[in-house]
């Protein structure tokens, strides 16, 4: 069944496109209706418009709160074109019907964004706008409804071929998009509202993303995927840049947000993080970018092939041609310098992603993971020990520059699967334990991948010797700390709390250990 579309009411925020719309919605000799700033463009453009308030009756009041909000207006949109009883209705009370409503909302979520005051952002809350695009949507049987600037194209060009109607396959597809809309506009402001009242965990959850890319499948290939955004701006996979290689798959962004939010916790120094299977298989800082991937990569080259390379400096010529030489599936950075970008265009396959500045590690923002029949929602773990803050438990103090490495290790620690061991010594990491089921095989673990990689590299001397280590949770007994002494380990960082804490501190003391305690566990599954 097709619609002709001879009546349309167009009220836009968003002006893009607005003029050329009209123009052609003119041209075959649609009527427009419009209110406020859309009708002194449409009507600046010399496109015949009436004004709302001309079609209603009745005027615009109370600072235009009300003007669209009118039995001429919903009658219009609402009423069932195949039933004699809703045509009657219009007739006996002059209702004309609205073929084609073009509308997007009140900029609500941009507001916010800006920071704007409470009353500021109420009077941002669209009224009006939601209710036409819904009554619209309903009636899509017979009434074409657009919220997107992008979809002014696909309704003109239906119309074309269709002697001024749409199909109704567009009509559902556009009303679907519309209740989506409104949907995600209602979502934000009930977030809103939700933060406004100090709720961090309101009675009921409203999550709304914006499709970003359909993926090619997900963890594996029988999953179908997609990967959408919530439209903060916390730089990362979500605001990035693709400036080069082939689409990104559903592990490769999962791996890419692991490495660049691990890399965000270090900006004192350049700082590169290589992910792999979303734990880090080395990470470094330096005096430089290429010094502190060349470090990064010692660590495990082996883990490295095939993995997420994230930086936290502007890409450079000299780091690029060392990561050109790895096989790596992306690389991300704030930025990349001409040079850099051309060393890399040769790598065809390779993504490289800019973001345009580093995520802040200390940042607001909550985490959403799903289970059967539901979720959990929790704070974004934006822990961060700082130095004055570590409380010394054995007899030995840690030196500076242990200090130094202990923070490093304990900053990389909270970015591995727990159970989580980190090694460290002069600034990069030397060994990493993920993901066991037992701290002390983390332990043992890492001091084994450290030993593999010395070797490979022709070392005689173990790296672990003299590094520090770090632990995300309590040593619940002496037995994975005394791995770590075995292991080389001069000092160590964890979050102390065990009831056996004393019994660890004591091994730690009679192997003249340096201890610290954070009070905080960065527990990571």
């Amino acid at each position: 069944m097709t619609a002709r579309i001879a009546r349309a009411l167009i009220s836009v925020s968003d002006k893009t496109g607005l003029v050329e719309f009209a123009k052609s919605l003119h041209a075959q000799g649609v009527e427009i209706l419009s209110t406020g700033g859309s009708a002194k463009a449409i009507e600046a453009a010399g496109i015949p418009v009436k004004e709302v308030a001309d079609h209603t009756g009745f005027p615009e009041i109370m600072d235009g709160r009300v003007k669209t909000l009118h039995p001429k207006i919903h009658g219009g949109l609402l009423g069932r074109r195949s039933l004699s009883s809703h045509m009657q209705a219009m007739e006996d009370n002059d209702i004309s019907p609205i073929d084609l409503v073009c509308v997007n909302l009140y900029p609500f979520e941009e507001t916010v964004a800006k920071g704007a005051d409470f009353d500021t952002c109420i009077e941002n809350i669209d009224i009006g706008g939601p209710s036409m695009i819904r009554s619209a949507a309903k009636n899509h049987e017979s009434v074409t409804v657009v919220v997107d600037p992008s979809d002014y194209d696909r309704v003109l060009a239906e119309m074309n071929d269709n002697a001024g109607a749409t199909t109704a396959e567009t009509r559902r597809v556009l009303a679907a998009k519309a209740f989506a809309r409104t949907g995600a506009y209602d979502s934000a402001i009930s977030s809103w509202f939700a933060g406004q009242l100090g709720e961090t965990f309101p009675q009921r959850l409203n999550v709304s993303a914006e499709l970003k890319q359909t993926l090619r499948y997900g963890e594996n290939p029988h999953q179908q995927a997609a990967f959408y955004t919530n439209g903060k701006n916390r730089p990362g996979v979500a605001t990035a840049t693709q400036l080069q290689g082939k689409e990104l798959s559903f592990n490769n962004l999962n791996d890419t947000d692991a490495a660049f939010e691990l890399v965000s916790e270090f900006d004192e120094k350049p700082a590169v993080a290589i992910i792999k299977h979303a734990n880090p298989c080395g990470v470094a800082e330096g005096a430089t970018l290429i010094e502190a991937y060349n470090k990064a990569l010692s660590c495990d080259p082996v883990s490295a092939f095939g993995g997420i390379i994230a930086v936290n400096r502007t890409l450079d010529k000299e780091t690029a041609e060392e990561i050109a030489k790895l096989f790596a599936e992306v690389v991300i950075c704030p930025d990349a310098d001409d040079a850099a970008k051309e060393v890399l265009a040769a790598k065809k396959n390779l993504r490289l992603l800019v973001t345009g500045g580093m995520a802040d590690p200390e940042g607001e923002d909550m985490t959403l993971r799903s289970l059967a029949g539901g979720y959990l929602l929790q704070n974004r773990d934006a822990g961060r020990v700082k130095r004055e803050e570590l409380k010394v438990v054995t007899k030995r103090k840690p030196t500076d520059a242990e200090l130094d490495d202990l923070l490093f290790a304990f900053r990389v620690g909270k970015h591995v699967k727990s159970n989580a061991i980190v090694y460290v010594k002069d600034g990069k990491t030397v060994g990493v334990g993920a993901g066991q089921m037992s701290r002390v095989d983390s332990s043992r673990i890492a001091a084994w991948k450290a030993e593999e990689a010395g070797k490979n590299a022709g070392e005689a001397e173990l790296r672990t010797k003299g590094s520090v280590v770090s632990s995300d949770a309590f040593f619940p007994f002496a037995d994975g700390l005394l791995a770590a002494v075995k292991a080389g380990a001069t000092a160590v960082i964890q979050p102390g709390g065990s009831m056996r804490d004393e019994e660890v501190i004591a091994a730690a003391d009679e192997h003249d250990i340096a201890m610290v305690f954070t009070g905080m566990r960065h527990f990571r599954h």
